[in-house]
């Protein structure tokens, strides 16, 4: 479960060299994150690290997670000495608890203030320099918190309240059993509900079609309605009201028997040659 949700937060920062038990894990670790960006990644960042964590079968009920750190950019063995103290330390304060995102965020913060050139240089000049850095950036820090130490105390109790809100919000929610438990819980029922909609929408679809296509005319309907022939109510309906405009026939008027071969058909006939011959011309 944890390493989905740090595959989640490091997408291909995140790696699983192995999968099967003990479980080995590595995150690529920089100051500055620029997504895809490799030649921006490049330029942004003079410190690279890849934390590697091999994780034992009673972790973390039981025990930590071996650490260990790998130089990419910009470090000395001195540096990778001091990264992983911090990374073992951070792991033991949060023993009993999924712990490699914290160590993580400590790893992290720590190459995002030591985002510099030259840290690599092993001269003694290099190291010199460096020391001076480091304690310049102590002093300052210290200064800083005396500072904010001071204002605190002059705020009112709103005003510190207000300032506290405002922290948590910039550090962020501490990574503990109970909040990544509640937050994959979260997370699972989203996507649990998002597939429903999902499968709700497509049943939608499906009856929406089945509706339309049970409300289709047929053809026959449609050509019908149209021209009217095919329209068997109308064409009843015409039939009986002819018979009723006719009404009774007198069946009596057939009922002669009469000899229709005594009637005269010729006499047409011979009226028409009658006429043709008055037609022709005497012969003169």
């Amino acid at each position: 479960m944890e390493a989905e949700a740090l595959s989640a937060i490091f997408d291909t920062a995140f790696t699983i060299r192995s999968s099967t038990q003990p479980f080995q894990w590595s995150i690529k670790l920089v100051p500055i994150d620029c997504g895809d960006d490799l030649e921006e990644e490049e330029s942004s960042n003079h410190v690279m690290v890849n934390l590697v964590a091999n994780i034992p079968l009673d972790y973390p009920e039981v025990s930590l997670p071996e650490l260990d750190v790998e130089i990419l950019k910009g470090l000395s063995p001195e540096n990778r000495k001091e990264l992983l103290k911090l990374a073992r330390e951070e792991a033991t304060a949060n023993e009993g608890m999924p712990a490699i995102f914290a160590v993580c965020e400590v790893v992290r913060e720590w190459l995002a203030d030591n985002n510099v050139k030259g840290l690599d240089d092993a001269s003694m000049h290099a190291q010199m320099m460096r020391k001076a850095k480091e304690a310049e950036r102590k002093e300052a820090q210290a200064a800083q918190q005396f500072e904010a130490q001071k204002t605190i105390d002059e705020m009112t109790e709103a005003e510190q309240e207000e300032l506290a809100v405002r922290k948590r919000r910039a550090e962020g929610t501490p990574v503990t059993e109970e909040s990544f438990t509640s937050w994959w819980n979260k997370f699972c029922a989203e996507m649990e509900e998002k597939k429903e909609e999902e499968t709700g929408d497509i049943a939608n679809e499906e009856k929406e079609k089945k509706r339309i296509m049970a409300e289709r005319k047929t053809g026959f309907e449609i050509f019908s309605e149209k021209s009217g022939v095919f329209n068997l109510e109308k064409l009843e309906a015409a039939a009986e009201e002819m018979e009723n405009e006719v009404g009774d026939v007198d069946e009596e008027l057939f009922d002669d028997d009469e000899d229709l071969d005594d009637l005269d058909f010729d006499s047409d006939e011979d009226d028409d040659d009658e006429e043709d011959d008055s037609d022709e011309e005497p012969d003169i």
